[in-house]
């Protein structure tokens, strides 16, 4: 039988991890078209509003149900406003392992909402899931995503040269390709022991603007 994730609801301070819904289209669309998010993921250029429709309804639940990830909407839980995406994909149940990503929309950076879901999420994997790893990749030149990945507690275990696609603008105004190099990162269950105290010494989530 596929092991695969719960429909769930992750609840921080601050924040409210949920699966999609249709009420989330527009957010979404506007997110995914943002210049940061569009020079550093992989997400289609320009991002419709069919096209996060069809995510929501078809890519999603379709990724749960086999087992291989899960895609989860970021809202603010005084406002219900999305606010980011945290995404887990290539899940193995045999090894206990799974890769995270995040993305935070233009209209909430600077407020450390990336690494607050991100830890949320990696302490519910290991208490609830069993997983016994989480990896990372950080495009090269992504210092803020870097600075996530070193907020949680993350160590970095090397570099896969010429192993990231990033866009970067052209003189038309299209976008090009651009090969980098990814770092590699990974989370383990006692890394992530002390992390909350430490934030709170050093001045909690938002002690760095991290986003994506």
């Amino acid at each position: 039988m596929t092991n695969t994730f719960p429909e769930i609801s992750i609840s921080t301070e601050r924040l409210v991890l949920r699966p999609f819904d249709e009420d989330d289209v527009p957010a979404l669309a506007e997110m995914m078209n943002d210049e940061l998010v569009a020079a550093w993921t992989s997400v289609p250029q320009p991002f419709t509003e069919d096209g996060a429709r069809t995510w929501i309804r078809e890519y999603a639940p379709r990724e749960r149900a086999a087992g291989t990830g899960l895609d989860l909407a970021v809202t603010e839980f005084l406002t219900q406003r999305l606010v980011g995406v945290i995404q887990l994909t290539k899940t193995n149940w045999h090894v206990r392992s799974t890769e995270m990503s995040y993305i935070v929309a233009p209209w909430a950076r600077g407020e450390g909402y990336a690494s607050e879901a991100a830890l949320a999420t990696a302490q519910w994997l290991f208490r609830d899931q069993g997983m016994e790893r989480i990896e990372l990749r950080t495009a090269a030149d992504n210092t803020a995503s870097q600075q996530v990945a070193q907020k949680i507690g993350c160590i970095s275990e090397g570099v896969l040269r010429g192993a990231c696609i990033a866009r970067t603008r052209t003189e038309d105004g299209t976008w090009a390709d651009v090969r980098t190099d990814f770092i590699v990162w990974s989370l383990l269950p006692e890394d992530i022991e002390g992390v909350t105290e430490q934030l709170a010494e050093a001045g909690g989530f938002t002690a760095f603007s991290d986003w994506n």
